[in-house]
């Protein structure tokens, strides 16, 4: 079962998706924190083979962002790249729902201009 909305696909390593879409959120009025990086933490459990190309070199990441808004618990973000592109999802479980409002100032803030 699917529990995320697609927002995004950019033709961008996921640094630069992550850097620009932080910038975007920001600019809105909303905080993001990072909460989890599989570069950083790949670096700490030694060289296991990547899933998509089978080795210990790749350019995969997949990283969580927190969006917090004024008044609502966070929403949370996936950013997973490979390839040279990055898809941004929203996390809409039930347990993990946004509030409307949030949901809307984060797909407004990422729409706000062209990432690619």
């Amino acid at each position: 079962m699917d529990q995320g909305t697609q927002l995004l696909v950019l033709p961008q390593s996921g640094e630069e998706a992550i850097a620009q879409a932080g910038q975007l959120l920001s600019s809105a009025g909303l905080r993001v924190m990072r909460s989890f990086d599989l570069r950083s933490a790949r670096t700490l459990h030694g060289d296991y083979p990547c899933p998509h190309h089978e080795t210990e070199r790749c350019d995969c990441q997949f990283m969580v962002l927190l969006v917090y808004g004024p008044a609502s618990p966070p929403a949370t973000l996936l950013l997973h790249s490979y390839d040279g592109q990055t898809w941004i999802s929203l996390v809409n479980a039930p347990e993990q729902r946004p509030g409307p409002d949030l949901e809307d100032a984060i797909a407004q803030a990422l729409a706000a201009e062209p990432l690619a």
